[in-house]
């Protein structure tokens, strides 16, 4: 039998290299905005200031994905920032997993600019796993225009790890045997699964790299982490269980959240925000064919505070107005009247199968809302998330911009963190 080979093929700053292949097949003479300091980020004027992606050349100056634009504009102050287009990466996220099926048996998607691709018994046709991973690379960068990393291993944990070493356009291998040499003496934040609250814990238990991970005792772990020291002990020691298939696991939970341009200060706005949100959510829900059993609100205010709380549904459920009607009784539960600047609604305890707690008052109620809101779905996906919208979204023709933005807050009857595009891709998942 072959030994397993498996790659992870990430894409080498995503967004930005999308946004420069594009603007270069536009423009052969176009600036290549990879080789200066650039961002991509949202819309700093919106609140949206965000870095989503960066070049090699921000990197140099300090700037860190996830952090202010303003903060990275400090930083560099020749940072070049341009808009994310997320129809245009889910249309290069898709040539990316189109090209790689043609050369593996099994790609399965782990983002839209990650994937992993079972080489198993293709030596006979492809010759080293290795080699033809450099030749792989090429491929992408000739035929797509944009550079990958490739970590080849026996699992893909390893296969993952190996792909995170030096960027950008690189082939790495982590086979079991170069563990030690290769893993080992990483700094414990660079094991996959270990965040900056796991690290702080095990830096003060005395463990500071992956190696000392490893070969500590693995009791020891498990009653300072639980059940995830168990995983993150194993991953120290290359051991990774779960196998490469064709479908991806269901979510455990779908949520959304929206940052406003300017600050809730009233009930009434924010619950039509959890409104919006909560349309985006159910939709997403019913789309996977699951029920949910918790629901979450989560809240920033102006000074950048967070408080979420959550409650357990007496039963699962697919049903848009159930989760807003939670939704509303969360955020009148602990919303304290200090100015909101986002809203999130999240849900979790996800599961195919349903379960519904009737009472003598409305015995088919929500069975009867669950078949309306997949009609509902059925509409928008034929002929487009605008056709149907609920009355309180609705623009009257004669209304100024001024009268529409004060009477919806500037913000869509579908919102959230998701594109369109990027919503459109999850519904047909």
């Amino acid at each position: 039998m072959a030994e397993p080979v498996i790659y992870h093929i990430d894409v080498n700053s995503a967004y930005l290299s999308w946004e420069a292949a594009r603007r270069l097949s536009e423009n052969p003479n176009a600036t290549d905005i990879r080789t200066i300091p650039a961002a991509i980020g949202g819309n700093e004027e919106m609140r949206h200031g965000i870095v989503l992606a960066k070049s090699p050349a921000a990197k140099k100056c300090g700037v860190r994905t996830g952090e202010p634009l303003a903060q990275a504009r400090r930083k560099c102050p020749d940072l070049a920032v341009f808009p994310p287009d997320f129809e245009l990466y889910v249309k290069r996220s898709n040539e990316f997993l189109e090209l790689l099926k043609r050369y593996a048996p099994e790609v399965e998607a782990y983002s839209i600019d990650e994937a992993f691709c079972d080489m198993t018994g293709t030596k006979s046709l492809y010759g080293d796993p290795v080699a033809f991973a450099h030749t792989l690379k090429d491929k992408i960068r000739d035929e797509l225009g944009f550079t990958v990393n490739i970590g080849v291993s026996s699992n893909r944990l390893l296969a993952k790890m190996a792909s995170d070493f030096e960027k950008p356009d690189r082939v790495h291998t982590l086979f079991p045997d170069e563990i030690q040499k290769k893993l080992w003496p990483l700094p414990i934040e660079n094991l996959f699964f270990v965040g900056k609250s796991t690290a702080r814990k095990l830096r003060a238990f005395g463990v500071h790299t992956i190696g000392e991970l490893a070969v500590s005792d693995h009791a020891a772990i498990v009653s300072l982490l639980k059940t995830h020291g168990d995983t993150i002990w194993n991953y120290a020691n290359g051991i990774e269980t779960t196998e490469l298939t064709h479908a991806a696991p269901m979510n455990k939970g779908y949520g959304n959240s929206l940052t406003v341009h300017y600050d809730i200060t009233d009930a009434d706005t924010a619950k039509k925000v959890l409104l919006s949100l909560c349309e985006t959510v159910g939709a997403r829900i019913r789309g996977a064919g699951a029920y949910i059993g918790v629901v979450q609100v989560q809240m920033v205010d102006h000074e950048f505070h967070q408080r979420c709380h959550q409650m357990t549904l007496p039963s699962s459920t697919n049903v848009t107005e159930k989760i807003y009607e939670a939704a509303c009784r969360l955020f009148d539960e602990a919303w304290d009247h200090t100015p909101l600047r986002l809203l999130g609604v999240y849900t979790s305890h996800a599961t195919t199968e349903s379960y519904e707690q009737y009472n003598l008052f409305d015995m088919d109620k929500y069975e009867r809302l669950s078949k309306l809101n997949m009609a509902v779905d059925s509409i928008r996906k034929r002929y487009g998330e605008d056709s149907v919208k609920r009355a309180c979204f609705v623009e009257p023709p004669q209304d100024t911009e001024a009268k529409r933005t004060a009477r919806t807050g500037d913000f869509r009857h579908m919102s959230g963190g998701l594109s369109k595009a990027k919503r459109s891709q999850n519904l047909s998942d």
